[in-house]
């Protein structure tokens, strides 16, 4: 249960502190007086949407502050994501800030704000004017039913929904590959040519980066021959005897120049023939060692030639496929995987229709539990809402939860989104294939109408009341949160809803927000939303009642005044009504306890 919340920077409330206990526990106050606030916080702090405008004007941020006397569910949780506890109590917190970012913290510990959702899941349930709203719609009032009947219907919808999209996956598959045959038949051409193209070639991993280290080497060895070929010529002349006779070379130059020196007979000039002779010594040294160099080095034009061509071969698969030739190699391995895949042969187009029409008829059997367990729960959801019509002044009405299957129009049956249950062709939806309504008789002799034809604002807010009664014990919560669940309601009405929340408060902690005396009076604990204009800016406070305080606000509830003697004297006969109530009704059932912080 919510043990106490303190609101901070939120609308018209500046600083305010709610302490609840176990029972029923009424908020009343005058229009805008900032009610709604006290609404708007614990939505906040059941992690809903936040919006920068809910802060109050000059403020910094708004902060939500709520203590919950947690049961098991919620302690889980706090351990799920490393929240603290104290002495089985919780502390939740919602901060937003006045440009509009939010923060949440349970435990002590930041966490997502969808961890206060989860919180608020196991621990609290507001029911507001627009549950009524959501009311009128089918898809919520099947959702309505669902929550109400349980496991009886979470596990047949668990397996309806498991086997749905796995029909649905199969089906697409299957059109896919009736309308695009075609096209994946060109895929398949073009995945068969590439992976034929690269077998040919039969790249190895690693091999492009081999070959252009060889042909680094053999393409060095070309161009060290040619170098040292060309200065061997140069020194010794060409190898060619005719060429030799042309291009005699440095050597042979030399020897010339000292025949001719030796012809002469001026010592002057037969004086340089040593020097001549040293310097032939030394070109014939050195042409012997060029050609001792080229006879030792290893080229072989052949391999070279051989190599180039392989990169060539592998140049043209890299530039279609990939950037080497591993990725060639990966790039065919997907291919052959992918063509595996695009069977478009007759034999795998028939083993598909097989599957999907399998799954559509282990569909149709989920779908056939579905709506028996849907109509048994109906059946008893209605009896026990009719019944508490009864206590909330309504007691020739009824109510009719109906459950029929929402027949497939031939748009879906064409698109493959309909299955046959029970020989009927129905829309296989996500939440199975039936349609409900809940239909209202409001007195007797009329003609059952649709919520959203047949009741009037008072009648949809008793309706929605006797529904949440009805689903307390289906779907337990230890706080509920009703804000103005009397709105179109006065006089006797009031009253049996008044005694009704006191009934439901024996088992559960209520909250509600109330415009009605006779809802206020069967209060356990009474607190008023209270406003004051400082300045020109209204700020307001909440403070719990006594009891001479509960008969003022009473009599102003009634009378639009706060000090009347008949708005007194009504006030008074409806606290000593509720009261004696109250005492003549069972004994409750026993409420968690929180500890009081002051």
């Amino acid at each position: 249960m919510l043990a106490e919340m303190r609101i901070q920077g939120l609308g018209v409330i500046d600083d305010a502190t709610l302490e609840l206990d176990p029972g029923l526990t009424v908020l009343t106050g005058e229009t805008g007086a900032g009610k709604t606030m006290v609404v708007t916080g614990l939505n906040l702090l059941g992690g809903g949407r936040a919006e920068a405008s809910r802060v109050s004007e000059g403020a910094k941020r708004a902060v939500v502050e709520g203590r919950f006397a947690a049961g098991p569910a919620a302690l889980a949780l706090a351990e799920e994501v490393g929240a603290e506890s104290d002495e089985g109590e919780l502390i939740a917190v919602r901060t937003v800030s006045a440009d509009g970012r939010s923060r949440a913290h349970l435990g002590g510990r930041s966490v997502p704000v969808g961890v206060l959702g989860r919180l608020a899941e196991a621990s609290l349930a507001v029911h507001g004017q627009n549950d009524q709203l959501r009311l009128l719609r089918q898809a919520d009032q099947r959702a309505l039913l669902d929550r109400y009947a349980g496991d009886a219907v979470a596990g047949p919808l668990q397996a309806y929904r498991s086997v749905r999209a796995e029909w649905l996956k199969v089906a697409a598959e299957l059109v896919e590959r009736r309308d695009g045959a075609r096209r994946l038949a060109q895929e398949a051409d073009m995945l068969r040519h590439g992976v034929a193209e690269i077998d040919a070639v039969a790249p190895q991993p690693g091999e492009d980066r081999e070959l252009v280290e060889q042909a680094r080497r053999l393409a060095a060895a070309d161009d060290l021959r040619e170098a040292a070929s060309a200065a061997r010529a140069v020194l010794a002349g060409a190898d060619d005897a005719a060429d030799a006779m042309d291009a005699p070379g440095a050597v042979g130059l030399v020897g010339e120049a000292r025949h001719r020196i030796a012809a002469a007979s001026d010592p002057e000039l037969t004086a340089l023939d040593p020097r001549l002779g040293e310097a032939l010594a030394v070109l014939d040294d050195v042409a012997a060692e060029l050609t001792g160099y080229l006879d030792r080095l290893d080229a072989d034009p052949e391999r070279l030639a051989a190599v180039l061509s392989r990169q060539a071969e592998l140049k043209s698969l890299t530039r279609k496929y990939a950037a080497d030739t591993d990725g060639v190699i990966a790039w065919a391995v997907d291919a052959r995987s992918r063509l595996d895949n695009l069977d478009t042969s007759d034999e795998a187009l028939a083993a598909l229709a097989v599957r999907r029409d399998e799954l559509a008829a282990e569909l149709a059997g989920h779908a056939a539990t579905l709506t028996a367990a849907r109509t048994e729960a109906a059946g008893r959801l209605a009896a026990e809402t009719t019944a508490e019509l009864a206590g909330l002044a309504m007691r020739d009405a009824s109510l009719t939860v109906g459950v029929a299957p929402c027949v497939a129009t031939a748009e879906a049956v064409e698109a493959g989104e309909a299955i046959v249950v029970d020989g009927t062709p129905r829309f296989a939806g996500g939440s199975g294939t039936d349609e409900v309504e809940l239909r209202l008789t409001p007195h007797a002799g009329a003609t059952p109408q649709p919520l959203h034809k047949g009741a009037s604002g008072g009648e949809l807010s008793r309706v929605m009341l006797a529904l949440e009664v009805a689903l307390a014990d289906a779907d337990p919560v230890p706080t509920m949160v009703f804000d103005e669940v009397d709105a179109g309601i006065g006089g006797r009405a009031g009253v049996e809803i008044g005694r009704r929340l006191a009934r439901l408060a024996r088992s559960h902690q209520v909250v509600v927000v109330t415009h009605l005396a006779q809802v206020a009076a069967y209060a356990d604990r009474h607190l008023v939303v209270h406003k004051a204009g400082s300045g020109g800016v209204t700020r307001s406070s909440v403070r719990t009642l006594d009891e001479g305080e509960r008969v003022v606000e009473l009599a102003r509830m009634l009378a639009g005044l706060d000090d009347t003697s008949s708005g007194r004297a009504h006030a008074e006969e409806l606290l000593t009504t509720a009261a004696s109530d109250k005492k003549s009704a069972p004994a409750a059932k026993a409420a968690p306890k929180a500890r009081r912080k002051r």
